[in-house]
Protein backbone atom coordinates (compact mmCIF):
# COMPACT_ATOMS: atom_id res chain seq x y z
CA UNK A 1 0.00 0.00 0.00
CA UNK A 2 2.64 2.64 0.93
CA UNK A 3 4.85 1.69 -1.89
CA UNK A 4 1.35 2.27 -4.76
CA UNK A 5 1.38 5.72 -2.82
CA UNK A 6 5.05 6.53 -4.15
CA UNK A 7 2.90 6.40 -7.86
CA UNK A 8 0.12 8.49 -8.65
CA UNK A 9 -1.13 8.95 -12.53
CA UNK A 10 -1.98 12.34 -14.12
CA UNK A 11 -3.80 12.59 -17.61
CA UNK A 12 -1.99 9.93 -19.40
CA UNK A 13 1.45 10.04 -17.84
CA UNK A 14 2.94 8.49 -14.38
CA UNK A 15 4.78 9.79 -11.80
CA UNK A 16 6.61 8.27 -8.95
CA UNK A 17 7.29 10.82 -5.45
CA UNK A 18 10.67 11.62 -4.92
CA UNK A 19 12.37 13.81 -2.20
CA UNK A 20 14.67 15.96 -3.93
CA UNK A 21 17.50 17.53 -1.98
CA UNK A 22 18.21 21.18 -1.63
CA UNK A 23 21.13 22.85 -1.14
CA UNK A 24 19.74 24.38 2.29
CA UNK A 25 19.86 20.64 3.67
CA UNK A 26 16.03 20.91 3.03
CA UNK A 27 14.48 18.09 1.11
CA UNK A 28 11.32 18.78 -1.04
CA UNK A 29 9.04 16.05 -2.37
CA UNK A 30 8.32 16.59 -6.25
CA UNK A 31 6.65 14.05 -8.92
CA UNK A 32 8.83 12.90 -11.64
CA UNK A 33 7.35 11.40 -14.95
CA UNK A 34 7.98 7.04 -14.94
CA UNK A 35 7.98 4.67 -17.23
CA UNK A 36 4.46 2.78 -16.86
CA UNK A 37 6.69 -0.07 -18.01
CA UNK A 38 9.38 0.68 -15.27
CA UNK A 39 6.65 0.04 -12.94
CA UNK A 40 5.21 -2.96 -14.36
CA UNK A 41 8.74 -4.24 -14.07
CA UNK A 42 9.72 -3.70 -10.52
CA UNK A 43 6.20 -4.23 -9.31
CA UNK A 44 4.19 -6.56 -12.13
CA UNK A 45 1.22 -5.80 -14.16
CA UNK A 46 -1.10 -5.79 -12.11
CA UNK A 47 0.16 -3.22 -9.60
CA UNK A 48 -0.74 -0.63 -12.38
CA UNK A 49 -4.34 -1.04 -11.91
CA UNK A 50 -4.21 -0.03 -8.41
CA UNK A 51 -2.11 3.20 -8.98
CA UNK A 52 -4.58 6.29 -8.03
CA UNK A 53 -5.75 8.86 -11.30
CA UNK A 54 -6.16 12.73 -11.38
CA UNK A 55 -7.58 15.10 -14.35
CA UNK A 56 -4.42 17.01 -13.43
CA UNK A 57 -2.54 18.62 -10.60
CA UNK A 58 -3.48 21.78 -8.19
CA UNK A 59 -1.96 23.34 -5.52
CA UNK A 60 -4.97 24.43 -3.15
CA UNK A 61 -3.62 25.38 0.32
CA UNK A 62 -5.68 24.41 3.80
CA UNK A 63 -5.15 23.23 7.23
CA UNK A 64 -7.83 22.62 9.10
CA UNK A 65 -9.97 21.29 6.52
CA UNK A 66 -7.14 19.18 4.37
CA UNK A 67 -8.24 17.60 1.19
CA UNK A 68 -5.91 15.51 -0.75
CA UNK A 69 -8.37 15.43 -3.73
CA UNK A 70 -9.79 18.31 -5.01
CA UNK A 71 -12.75 16.97 -7.27
CA UNK A 72 -10.84 14.95 -9.92
CA UNK A 73 -7.62 17.14 -9.28
CA UNK A 74 -4.36 16.23 -7.50
CA UNK A 75 -3.59 18.60 -4.63
CA UNK A 76 0.49 19.20 -4.42
CA UNK A 77 -0.16 20.97 -1.02
CA UNK A 78 0.80 18.87 1.56
CA UNK A 79 -1.28 17.87 4.59
CA UNK A 80 -0.06 19.15 8.00
CA UNK A 81 2.03 16.35 9.91
CA UNK A 82 0.33 17.74 13.39
CA UNK A 83 -3.16 17.88 14.67
CA UNK A 84 -4.06 20.55 16.94
CA UNK A 85 -4.55 18.96 20.50
CA UNK A 86 -5.60 20.54 23.89
CA UNK A 87 -2.06 21.00 26.02
CA UNK A 88 0.75 22.89 27.51
CA UNK A 89 2.62 25.15 24.76
CA UNK A 90 4.46 27.22 27.54
CA UNK A 91 8.25 26.74 25.92
CA UNK A 92 6.99 28.32 22.48
CA UNK A 93 4.52 30.85 23.61
CA UNK A 94 7.69 32.15 25.69
CA UNK A 95 9.93 32.03 22.74
CA UNK A 96 7.94 33.63 20.51
CA UNK A 97 7.63 36.59 22.89
CA UNK A 98 11.26 36.65 23.01
CA UNK A 99 11.11 36.96 19.14
CA UNK A 100 8.28 39.63 18.68
CA UNK A 101 9.17 41.61 22.07
CA UNK A 102 6.29 44.37 22.37
CA UNK A 103 4.96 43.26 19.00
CA UNK A 104 3.95 39.68 20.88
CA UNK A 105 0.48 39.99 19.75
CA UNK A 106 1.10 40.86 16.65
CA UNK A 107 3.43 37.65 15.93
CA UNK A 108 0.53 35.53 17.05
CA UNK A 109 -1.87 37.48 14.86
CA UNK A 110 0.53 36.60 11.83
CA UNK A 111 1.38 32.89 12.68
CA UNK A 112 -2.77 32.50 13.44
CA UNK A 113 -3.05 33.72 9.57
CA UNK A 114 -1.20 31.39 8.22
CA UNK A 115 -2.85 28.51 9.99
CA UNK A 116 -6.61 29.63 9.73
CA UNK A 117 -6.12 31.41 6.65
CA UNK A 118 -2.95 30.55 4.12
CA UNK A 119 -4.14 32.91 1.05
CA UNK A 120 -4.11 36.24 3.11
CA UNK A 121 -1.16 37.93 2.12
CA UNK A 122 1.33 38.90 4.52
CA UNK A 123 4.02 41.50 5.03
CA UNK A 124 7.78 40.29 4.49
CA UNK A 125 8.83 39.17 7.98
CA UNK A 126 12.86 40.16 8.46
CA UNK A 127 14.84 38.96 11.67
CA UNK A 128 18.28 40.54 12.21
CA UNK A 129 20.53 40.48 14.56
CA UNK A 130 24.38 40.70 14.91
CA UNK A 131 24.79 38.80 17.81
CA UNK A 132 24.63 34.90 18.17
CA UNK A 133 22.09 32.94 19.66
CA UNK A 134 18.82 35.27 19.39
CA UNK A 135 16.97 32.37 17.64
CA UNK A 136 16.52 33.55 14.15
CA UNK A 137 17.05 29.98 12.59
CA UNK A 138 15.04 28.04 15.95
CA UNK A 139 11.97 30.00 14.90
CA UNK A 140 12.53 28.44 11.16
CA UNK A 141 13.11 25.51 12.41
CA UNK A 142 9.54 26.27 14.40
CA UNK A 143 7.49 27.54 11.30
CA UNK A 144 9.27 23.92 9.61
CA UNK A 145 7.58 21.54 12.47
CA UNK A 146 4.10 23.47 11.86
CA UNK A 147 4.20 23.72 7.97
CA UNK A 148 6.07 20.82 7.33
CA UNK A 149 6.53 20.27 3.16
CA UNK A 150 4.92 23.46 2.96
CA UNK A 151 7.91 25.61 4.03
CA UNK A 152 11.04 25.96 2.26
CA UNK A 153 14.36 26.98 3.54
CA UNK A 154 16.57 28.66 0.20
CA UNK A 155 19.71 30.03 -0.32
CA UNK A 156 19.98 33.43 -1.87
CA UNK A 157 20.62 31.48 -4.86
CA UNK A 158 17.70 29.78 -4.49
CA UNK A 159 15.78 33.06 -4.52
CA UNK A 160 17.89 34.78 -7.60
CA UNK A 161 17.39 31.51 -9.78
CA UNK A 162 15.24 31.43 -12.55
CA UNK A 163 14.30 28.23 -11.98
CA UNK A 164 11.74 29.18 -9.27
CA UNK A 165 9.07 26.09 -9.64
CA UNK A 166 10.21 24.16 -6.40
CA UNK A 167 9.45 26.90 -4.37
CA UNK A 168 6.32 28.24 -5.88
CA UNK A 169 3.27 26.37 -4.42
CA UNK A 170 5.38 26.98 -0.69
CA UNK A 171 3.22 28.67 1.81
CA UNK A 172 6.68 29.60 3.69
CA UNK A 173 9.74 30.59 1.93
CA UNK A 174 12.44 31.39 4.28
CA UNK A 175 15.58 32.82 3.78
CA UNK A 176 18.46 32.17 6.38
CA UNK A 177 21.98 34.63 5.88
CA UNK A 178 20.17 36.59 3.71
CA UNK A 179 21.78 38.98 1.26
CA UNK A 180 19.38 40.13 -1.56
CA UNK A 181 21.15 43.60 -1.56
CA UNK A 182 20.53 44.36 -5.27
CA UNK A 183 17.93 45.98 -6.44
CA UNK A 184 16.37 43.63 -8.60
CA UNK A 185 16.38 41.22 -5.73
CA UNK A 186 14.20 43.71 -3.45
CA UNK A 187 11.76 44.36 -6.31
CA UNK A 188 11.31 41.16 -6.88
CA UNK A 189 10.06 39.88 -3.31
CA UNK A 190 8.17 43.15 -2.99
CA UNK A 191 6.53 42.27 -5.99
CA UNK A 192 5.81 38.33 -4.81
CA UNK A 193 4.74 39.55 -1.54
CA UNK A 194 1.60 40.78 -2.64
CA UNK A 195 0.89 38.50 -5.89
CA UNK A 196 -1.62 36.37 -6.68
CA UNK A 197 -0.38 34.93 -10.20
CA UNK A 198 3.74 33.89 -10.62
CA UNK A 199 5.86 32.36 -13.66
CA UNK A 200 7.01 29.53 -12.61
CA UNK A 201 9.57 27.92 -14.30
CA UNK A 202 11.51 24.27 -13.98
CA UNK A 203 14.72 22.78 -16.03
CA UNK A 204 13.83 21.53 -19.53
CA UNK A 205 10.11 23.02 -19.27
CA UNK A 206 8.29 25.57 -20.28
CA UNK A 207 7.20 29.00 -17.82
CA UNK A 208 3.24 28.52 -16.52
CA UNK A 209 1.31 30.88 -14.87
CA UNK A 210 0.24 29.68 -11.30
CA UNK A 211 -1.66 30.35 -8.07
CA UNK A 212 0.75 32.52 -6.07
CA UNK A 213 0.04 32.56 -2.11
CA UNK A 214 3.56 32.60 -0.64
CA UNK A 215 5.14 34.46 2.28
CA UNK A 216 8.49 35.47 2.93
CA UNK A 217 10.45 35.40 5.99
CA UNK A 218 13.95 36.60 5.73
CA UNK A 219 16.87 35.96 8.75
CA UNK A 220 20.53 37.99 8.70
CA UNK A 221 23.21 39.24 10.75
CA UNK A 222 23.36 42.29 8.72
CA UNK A 223 21.11 44.73 10.37
CA UNK A 224 21.80 47.41 8.47
CA UNK A 225 21.17 46.52 4.46
CA UNK A 226 20.93 42.93 3.42
CA UNK A 227 18.22 44.42 1.31
CA UNK A 228 17.35 47.53 -0.85
CA UNK A 229 14.35 49.05 1.01
CA UNK A 230 12.68 52.63 -0.14
CA UNK A 231 11.59 54.94 2.56
CA UNK A 232 7.82 54.84 1.54
CA UNK A 233 7.94 51.12 1.40
CA UNK A 234 5.34 49.47 3.80
CA UNK A 235 5.95 45.90 2.94
CA UNK A 236 8.29 44.74 5.46
CA UNK A 237 8.29 44.15 9.05
CA UNK A 238 11.72 44.16 10.85
CA UNK A 239 12.57 42.98 14.10
CA UNK A 240 16.09 43.10 16.03
CA UNK A 241 16.22 40.32 18.08
CA UNK A 242 18.47 40.10 21.01
CA UNK A 243 20.28 36.90 22.49
CA UNK A 244 17.60 34.33 23.90
CA UNK A 245 18.01 34.88 28.13
CA UNK A 246 17.06 31.10 28.94
CA UNK A 247 18.15 28.43 31.32
CA UNK A 248 18.24 26.72 28.10
CA UNK A 249 19.67 28.01 24.72
CA UNK A 250 17.54 28.02 22.35
CA UNK A 251 19.90 26.35 19.47
CA UNK A 252 20.17 23.34 22.03
CA UNK A 253 18.15 19.90 20.85
CA UNK A 254 16.83 19.85 23.78
CA UNK A 255 15.26 23.14 23.30
CA UNK A 256 14.25 21.86 20.21
CA UNK A 257 12.63 18.45 20.78
CA UNK A 258 10.93 20.65 23.86
CA UNK A 259 9.08 23.12 20.84
CA UNK A 260 8.44 19.50 18.24
CA UNK A 261 6.41 17.95 21.81
CA UNK A 262 4.17 21.70 22.06
CA UNK A 263 3.50 21.91 18.22
CA UNK A 264 -0.40 20.10 18.34
CA UNK A 265 -0.88 22.29 21.42
CA UNK A 266 0.30 25.74 19.82
CA UNK A 267 -1.66 24.91 16.99
CA UNK A 268 -4.67 24.28 19.39
CA UNK A 269 -3.66 27.66 21.14
CA UNK A 270 -3.62 29.62 17.52
CA UNK A 271 -7.37 28.40 16.66
CA UNK A 272 -9.02 29.15 19.92
CA UNK A 273 -7.06 32.03 20.76
CA UNK A 274 -9.47 35.27 19.04
CA UNK A 275 -7.13 38.04 16.76
CA UNK A 276 -5.84 40.49 18.14
CA UNK A 277 -6.03 42.84 15.30
CA UNK A 278 -8.40 43.44 12.31
CA UNK A 279 -8.37 42.90 8.81
CA UNK A 280 -7.11 46.62 7.61
CA UNK A 281 -5.36 46.13 4.14
CA UNK A 282 -3.94 44.29 1.93
CA UNK A 283 -1.28 42.68 3.96
CA UNK A 284 -3.87 42.79 6.88
CA UNK A 285 -1.79 44.88 9.16
CA UNK A 286 -1.32 48.37 8.61
CA UNK A 287 2.07 50.13 8.11
CA UNK A 288 2.20 52.17 11.22
CA UNK A 289 1.76 49.10 13.65
CA UNK A 290 4.16 47.40 12.06
CA UNK A 291 7.16 50.26 12.57
CA UNK A 292 10.06 49.46 14.50
CA UNK A 293 13.77 50.94 14.74
CA UNK A 294 15.17 47.87 12.95
CA UNK A 295 13.04 49.07 9.88
CA UNK A 296 14.15 52.73 10.30
CA UNK A 297 17.57 51.89 10.85
CA UNK A 298 17.36 49.59 7.71
CA UNK A 299 15.71 52.63 5.49
CA UNK A 300 18.04 55.09 6.50
CA UNK A 301 21.18 53.05 5.91
CA UNK A 302 20.25 51.87 1.97
CA UNK A 303 20.69 55.69 1.08
CA UNK A 304 23.51 55.76 -1.23
CA UNK A 305 26.16 58.58 -0.68
CA UNK A 306 25.18 60.70 -3.38
CA UNK A 307 21.32 60.19 -2.28
CA UNK A 308 22.51 62.04 1.26
CA UNK A 309 24.36 64.90 -0.75
CA UNK A 310 21.45 65.55 -2.59
CA UNK A 311 19.09 65.37 0.36
CA UNK A 312 21.57 67.98 2.38
CA UNK A 313 21.39 70.32 -0.70
CA UNK A 314 17.33 70.10 -0.63
CA UNK A 315 17.32 70.35 3.44
CA UNK A 316 19.68 73.43 3.26
CA UNK A 317 17.19 75.06 0.65
CA UNK A 318 14.05 74.19 2.29
CA UNK A 319 15.05 75.71 5.44
CA UNK A 320 17.23 78.76 4.34
CA UNK A 321 14.20 80.11 2.42
CA UNK A 322 11.34 78.22 4.42
CA UNK A 323 9.95 76.77 1.81
CA UNK A 324 6.61 74.15 1.06
CA UNK A 325 7.97 73.18 -2.42
CA UNK A 326 10.86 73.53 -4.78
CA UNK A 327 11.76 73.16 -7.70
CA UNK A 328 15.08 72.26 -9.55
CA UNK A 329 16.47 71.66 -12.24
CA UNK A 330 19.09 68.18 -12.79
CA UNK A 331 22.09 70.87 -13.80
CA UNK A 332 21.04 72.69 -10.56
CA UNK A 333 21.30 70.25 -7.91
CA UNK A 334 24.40 68.93 -9.83
CA UNK A 335 25.97 72.48 -9.18
CA UNK A 336 25.38 72.87 -5.88
CA UNK A 337 27.06 69.50 -5.18
CA UNK A 338 29.71 70.62 -7.07
CA UNK A 339 30.02 74.05 -4.76
CA UNK A 340 29.91 71.65 -1.51
CA UNK A 341 32.95 69.91 -3.13
CA UNK A 342 30.82 66.37 -3.35
CA UNK A 343 33.03 64.34 -4.97
CA UNK A 344 32.33 61.13 -7.14
CA UNK A 345 29.35 62.88 -8.32
CA UNK A 346 27.47 60.49 -11.39
CA UNK A 347 24.48 62.63 -13.26
CA UNK A 348 22.92 59.60 -14.62
CA UNK A 349 22.61 58.47 -10.94
CA UNK A 350 21.52 61.74 -9.58
CA UNK A 351 19.02 61.24 -12.31
CA UNK A 352 18.30 57.89 -11.52
CA UNK A 353 17.22 58.72 -7.86
CA UNK A 354 14.62 61.23 -8.89
CA UNK A 355 13.09 59.78 -11.11
CA UNK A 356 13.28 56.03 -10.01
CA UNK A 357 13.66 56.18 -6.49
CA UNK A 358 11.80 59.41 -5.58
CA UNK A 359 9.23 59.14 -8.08
CA UNK A 360 9.96 62.88 -9.76
CA UNK A 361 9.08 63.86 -13.28
CA UNK A 362 9.78 66.72 -14.73
CA UNK A 363 7.16 70.15 -15.59
CA UNK A 364 8.44 72.63 -18.02
CA UNK A 365 7.94 76.25 -17.27
CA UNK A 366 9.22 79.11 -15.25
CA UNK A 367 10.21 78.69 -11.83
CA UNK A 368 12.53 79.98 -9.21
CA UNK A 369 16.46 78.43 -9.10
CA UNK A 370 18.48 78.03 -5.99
CA UNK A 371 22.25 77.41 -5.91
CA UNK A 372 23.85 76.35 -2.72
CA UNK A 373 27.73 77.97 -2.04
CA UNK A 374 30.43 76.30 0.24
CA UNK A 375 30.11 79.70 2.63
CA UNK A 376 26.32 78.43 3.40
CA UNK A 377 24.67 80.90 0.64
CA UNK A 378 22.05 80.27 -1.77
CA UNK A 379 21.75 82.96 -4.46
CA UNK A 380 18.25 82.31 -6.34
CA UNK A 381 17.21 83.87 -10.47
CA UNK A 382 14.15 83.13 -12.01
CA UNK A 383 14.46 80.47 -14.88
CA UNK A 384 13.07 78.68 -17.40
CA UNK A 385 13.10 75.03 -18.67
CA UNK A 386 11.84 71.55 -17.63
CA UNK A 387 12.38 71.27 -13.67
CA UNK A 388 11.46 68.58 -10.77
CA UNK A 389 9.39 70.08 -8.30
CA UNK A 390 9.46 68.29 -4.68
CA UNK A 391 6.96 68.70 -1.65
CA UNK A 392 8.21 69.94 1.64
CA UNK A 393 6.01 67.19 3.11
CA UNK A 394 7.17 64.03 0.61
CA UNK A 395 10.79 65.36 1.22
CA UNK A 396 10.34 64.56 4.62
CA UNK A 397 8.98 60.99 3.88
CA UNK A 398 12.22 60.74 1.18
CA UNK A 399 14.59 61.76 4.34
CA UNK A 400 12.79 59.74 7.35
Amino acid sequence: MLTRRRYIRIGTTYYKKVKKPLASGDTMEILIPWNKETIQSDHGKDYIAKIPCYDGLCSIPSHIDYKSTIETFYNQYHELDYKPKAGNCTTILTFLKHIFGEQYEFGLDYLKILYENPLQALPILCLVSSERGAGKTTFLNLLKLMFGKNMTLNTNDDFRSQFNYDWANKLVIAVDEVLLDKREDSERIKNLSTARQFKAEAKGKDRQEVEFFGKFILCSNNETNFICIDNEETRYWVRKVLPFQNQLNCTSLIFFERLKAEIPAFLDFLINRPFHTENKSRMWFMPKQLETEALIKLKSNNKSLIEKEMINVLEMIFEDRDLDIIQFQLQDIIASMNNLNYRNLSISKVKEILVSKWGLSTVNSSYTKYIVFLDGTISTSPHKGRYYELSKDRFLKINY
